[in-house]
């Protein structure tokens, strides 16, 4: 038995969330798979009725008694400052050793893609962002805040062992899909410390892929050209912080953060599943957010734990739920949250 710890989170995180689980019991009735869904309420309104965020042991359970974590999004305008949020998403990230963030930019249909000219063949690469260094371990201070002569440090934690096993994941990644392209994005003309440990990292592993062209690119640059020619790219890998904000820049290329699916990897270990999007309070609860990047992060997710074909079968659901415009506003159609799940669902259940 497959146990999956399921965190719908705060906002529309908990609409989207059902409908994903609704997808992935679409796919077991199909064919059944030894998973159990273990729902738990860590978010918004746990932290303002208990203080708890995630408790320390609960890290020690995942790691002993789960396969994956399924998350949804996290944020409520009661939380200022969003501490839960997080505690909950870094928290886990960090302790669990989550290093890898996979995340596929794939056009599903052109009219989706803001560039024009641009087919599903030009966009469709993957990008792997460092997902526990960088500039958001929160090492740095303030001193005489809120006067005139406040001074805010920040500091950038790169490691050796963190650049070298995110680079060499994605080497490997691009080699067991036959692929022959890899990017990697730094600072290292400006930062000339921690970027140029990326610099000379990509280039000394690169050495022992030699099917594969590596190219280093100046960040800026590199976003630049997934503007231009995203058909450049079949696998970009980065920093916790470029690597945070071209995702975005990939999602919009997609179609938006309501197509976007995303994995936080540990290979040896228990790994979490998220939708890229955040809780959008504003329009919590009223049946308008689109469930598509929650249901293709549940994909991703059963294709993580082995069940390839219900996988599949997921995918189909949503392609076909794009194909017939049975969609939420966002992507130009009429349905709502519910509606859309429930007929990706039907897809799932009954498609040859």
């Amino acid at each position: 038995m497959k146990r999956v710890a399921v965190i719908p989170g705060d906002g529309i995180g908990i609409e989207v969330i059902s409908e994903a689980k609704k997808a992935i019991q679409a796919a077991n009735s199909r064919k059944k798979m030894d998973l159990e869904l273990v729902e738990m309420d860590y978010g918004a309104e746990k932290y303002l009725n208990s203080g708890v965020t995630m408790p320390e042991e609960q890290y020690d359970d995942f790691r002993e008694n789960f396969d994956a974590i399924l998350m949804g999004a996290f944020g409520d305008p009661r939380v200022p400052g969003n501490e839960h949020a997080k505690d909950i998403l870094l928290g886990t990230r960090f302790k669990l050793d989550l290093y890898v963030n996979f995340r596929p930019v794939k056009l599903l249909d052109e009219r989706f893609c803001p560039l024009k000219n641009k087919k599903p063949e030009d966009v469709n690469f993957t990008v792997f962002r460092e997902n526990t260094e960088g500039v958001y371990v929160g090492v740095g201070g303030i001193f005489k805040k809120g006067t005139p002569d406040e001074v805010a440090i920040q500091e950038e934690i790169n490691t050796r062992k963190g650049v070298e096993r995110i680079i060499r994941h994605a080497f490997q990644f691009a080699e067991n899909r036959g692929l022959t392209r890899v990017a990697m994005a730094d600072k290292s003309n400006a930062m000339q410390y921690g970027h140029n440990l990326w610099y000379r990292c990509f280039f000394e592993i690169a050495k022992e892929y030699p099917l594969i062209k590596a190219t280093h690119y100046y960040i800026d640059a590199l976003a630049m050209l997934m503007i231009k020619e995203p058909e450049k790219f079949e696998v970009i890998v980065t920093n916790n912080l470029f690597g945070d904000i071209i995702t975005d820049l990939g999602a919009q290329l997609q179609g938006g953060l309501g197509l976007a699916a995303s994995g936080n990897i540990n290979p040896e270990g228990v790994s979490m599943f998220e939708p890229v999007h955040g809780s959008a309070p504003d329009i919590a609860g009223k049946n308008l957010a689109n469930p598509v990047a929650a249901i293709l992060t549940a994909e991703m997710m059963l294709r993580h734990l082995g069940y390839e074909e219900q996988a599949g079968w997921i995918e189909e659901g949503v392609m076909e739920a794009i194909r017939s415009n049975k969609l939420t506003s966002e992507l130009g159609g009429k349905l709502g949250t519910r509606e859309c799940g429930d007929f990706i669902s039907g897809i799932i259940r009954t498609s040859k």
